[in-house]
């Protein structure tokens, strides 16, 4: 029978361990949930706007959604991610009643 010595052999090593991710780095639990949190948002803003019924009123607004995510891309402390969300959501309630009542 042939042995292997410590080195040369590993039965459990991955090559996975061996690349780093083409992802970038890693994101913590709370900037997973933050993350899914704001992309929700977003699919939320996205699919609403196909209630409104003139096609360049929901051009202007889908733009304009996209521009402001685009614009706070850059931002990662928790809390400020957290006041974006809650004022943008404030803003959206605001925006959903306007397009309900046309």
């Amino acid at each position: 029978m042939r042995t292997f010595g410590a080195t040369s052999w590993r039965p459990f090593r991955t090559f996975a361990t061996d690349r780093k991710s083409s992802l970038g780095r890693t994101l913590s639990l709370d900037q997973f949930i933050q993350r899914t949190r704001v992309l929700s948002f977003y699919r939320h803003i996205i699919r609403g706007t196909r209630r409104i019924s003139d096609p360049k009123t929901r051009a202007e607004t889908r733009k304009f959604a996209r521009d402001e995510f685009e614009r706070h891309r850059g931002v990662t402390d928790p809390a400020h991610i957290r006041y974006l969300l809650s004022t943008g959501k404030t803003e959206w309630d605001t925006m959903e009643r306007y397009i309900d009542g046309l």
